[in-house]
């Protein structure tokens, strides 16, 4: 899908009604802008984090405590940080 906006005096952009829709945009969502490559780039933060609840489908070893998830975070963060590869081989 593509749309144009004109940008105003005061740097403000009027997204267009279709894009309104297929995003789920409404008065008072966040966007999220970023520029890469040249390129304006758009994110909705219009979820809740509760809608998100189920997306990636069951645990492999079944519901975490709030403690194992702080854990595989600050793994997660930390191996990052050290740009070292995941235990699966991976950057």
């Amino acid at each position: 899908m593509r749309a144009y906006a004109n940008l105003t005096s005061r740097g403000e952009l009027t997204i267009p009604k279709d894009i309104l829709d297929a995003l789920s945009l409404k008065t008072g969502d966040t966007i999220a802008w970023t520029v890469m490559d040249g390129y304006l780039i758009g994110m909705p933060r219009n979820l809740e984090f509760a809608d998100l609840a189920g997306f990636l489908g069951d645990p492999p070893g079944g519901p975490a405590t709030l403690e194992e998830i702080d854990a595989a975070v600050e793994d997660a963060v930390g191996r990052h940080v050290a740009e070292d590869p995941d235990e699966s081989g991976g950057a």
